[in-house]
């Protein structure tokens, strides 16, 4: 995927512990190599310990600001990395939850990878949604009306706003493509 995206302003949210490595540092580094704006925000100012496969610790990274200061008016796609820890913590953290309905009801893209999509089952947005996840998620998204696919990236459009999702780690490139074609577009 070629192109600059010096306009995109593109919102992380994670916890404190527990996230993803690679889905987090990856898709944040690589949209901003592009030149999108990406800010990451948290529960907490705090440092965040970041792991490889939900077990190991791997590096710490600090967040550049908390969920209580990011409003969905000030970006154009929210972005949601994977990790067991992570997304079970940040399901649970006020204001994340509703940062995701704000910007599915304002009709701006969510992209959520591996556990990412366990937030969108809290808020309540994927019935009648195609997408994908880390496996083990499969039975919550189809409780919460959601069309559960293996593959590794899916976009699904309907109802007013754009949901991209992935599996894993190893669907990042892929992730990051679609994250970025959306963008495109929007410019």
């Amino acid at each position: 995927m070629s192109g600059q995206l010096t306009e995109a302003r593109v919102l992380f949210i994670t916890s404190n512990i527990g996230v993803e490595r690679d889905e987090l540092l990856v898709p944040l580094g690589w949209l901003r190599e592009r030149g999108a704006t990406a800010v990451h925000a948290a529960p907490k100012l705090d440092d965040i310990q970041t792991f490889r496969h939900d077990v190991d610790k791997d590096v710490v990274v600090h967040p550049d600001t908390t969920l209580d200061n990011v409003d969905a008016d000030d970006f154009d796609v929210l972005v949601v990395p994977g990790g067991t820890v992570n997304v079970d913590k940040l399901r649970v953290a006020d204001g994340a939850v509703e940062l995701a309905k704000q910007f599915a009801a304002e009709g701006k893209p969510i992209a959520a990878i591996c556990h990412g999509p366990w937030l969108l089952v809290e808020a309540d947005l994927l019935q009648g949604k195609s997408l994908t996840s880390y496996h083990s998620l499969r039975t919550d998204v189809i409780n919460a009306d959601g069309l559960w696919t293996d593959r590794s990236v899916v976009r699904s459009p309907e109802y007013g706003w754009t949901l991209i999702t992935s599996r894993n780690p190893g669907d990042i490139p892929a992730f990051c493509d679609a994250i970025a074609t959306e963008l495109l577009a929007a410019f």
